[in-house]
């Protein structure tokens, strides 16, 4: 695990960054927050680019900046891919890829040229220039092009930002394997609620420039005083489950999720397959009694864990477990005192198939060139 400690200031005329966090380091941590809560500037003071942070900064008890000592960033050890790709509009894929492997330390432990090429298929697109590359292709390049420096912590600032939906999708299995192909840990920024769902295993959420929550990344999710941060509307929960069948007729597949099962629309993978599925509390309802004649296909067993209403908006959030998991759901307070709903209470949670984000199914089979 890599260990990074954090205990920064950064003044702006009309906004502070004051953060104090260790920062545990597997997988991908993803940076969550608002537009304009010093996600950006945080990730620039990692990479050593903020000369104006004052406090300290240590990775695995190196000190990259304390008092009067700054390492700059090229010794650092860092890789760092920005919204919008720095490439060498001069060069060819091939040139702006090899300029980047000349870079890397001696003797740094990575991996080799043809390993990255293989592994974010940058093959066809060694000959062209940046020029004619679609926006997923340049971030391709720009993700080669960090990894063969042979950096010791990836950062990422918002790399999917410019892209549309579909190079988004086709883009996020990339970035998911990169910590288990290459052994580098990344702190990736996003304020997109489905990229944390996709590719995070802890989430560290920023609020009026400081750290506001920290966690694992199913565990805030579910934190009903998170609303704010997270944004109401997208709120929601991750369910972890495993296809277990599918109906060809329907075009259909079924999850377990503990001892209850759900149907959802036909996920293009093997019987086996282990899934984390979002799923958004305004596409879940609740009930008193099991409802019949209706279109909705999911109706769990739940038990009622905590009420937050809301006293600024007609809406109040629900936190129900369903078995060892739990949903979110946001109904109005008018509903919640209809119902008689009240913590440990038994209900029923609706949710619709179509509320299943496929886009950030736990599948890998997304992969293709963008």
């Amino acid at each position: 695990m890599t260990r990074l400690a954090v205990n920064i200031r950064r003044d702006f005329p009309d906004f502070r960054l004051a953060i104090a966090h260790d920062f545990e380091l597997r997988g991908i941590t993803a940076l969550f927050g608002p537009s304009g809560g010093g996600k950006t500037t945080l990730l620039r003071s990692i990479a050593g680019h903020e000369r104006r942070a004052a406090g300290r900064i240590a990775h695995n008890g190196e000190i990259w900046q304390e008092g009067g000592h700054w390492i700059p960033p090229h010794r650092r050890g860092v890789g760092y891919v920005a919204q919008n790709p720095q490439l060498f509009p001069h060069l060819s894929v091939a040139g702006n890829l090899r300029y980047a492997a000349r870079r890397a330390p001696a003797d740094a432990d990575g991996t080799g040229f043809d390993e990255v090429l293989e592994r974010l298929d940058l093959q066809s697109l060694l000959a062209r220039r940046p020029d004619v590359l679609s926006g997923g292709e340049r971030q391709r390049v720009a993700l080669g092009r960090a990894l063969l420096t042979r950096p010791r912590l990836l950062l990422m600032d918002e790399p999917l930002a410019g892209l549309d939906i579909q190079r988004k999708t086709r883009l996020l299995p990339y970035i998911a394997r990169l910590p288990a192909a290459f052994g580098i840990p990344i702190i990736y920024v996003t304020h997109a609620v489905d990229e944390v769902i996709r590719l995070g295993d802890r989430m560290v959420v920023l609020r009026e420039g400081g750290v506001f929550a920290a966690g694992g990344v199913t565990e805030l999710l579910e934190r009903l005083d998170l609303a704010e941060a997270t944004g109401r509307f997208e709120a929601g929960t991750v369910l972890s489950g495993e296809i277990v069948g599918h109906d060809e007729t329907f075009k259909t597949s079924r999850v377990s999720v503990g001892e209850q099962v759900l149907d959802m629309p036909r996920a293009p993978m093997a019987v086996g397959t282990g899934v984390r599925l979002r799923v958004r509390a305004r596409d879940v309802a609740l009930a008193t009694t099991r409802p019949s004649g209706i279109s909705i296909r999911n109706i769990l067993g739940a038990r009622v864990i905590q009420i937050v209403e809301e006293s600024d908006t007609a809406f109040a959030e629900v936190l129900v477990d369903i078995g060892a998991q739990r949903l979110r759901a946001r109904i109005t307070r008018a509903a919640v005192a209809d119902l008689g709903l009240a913590e440990g209470g038994a209900v029923f949670a609706l949710v619709k198939s179509v509320a299943f984000d496929r886009r950030v199914l736990g599948d890998d089979s997304a992969a293709t060139r963008t």
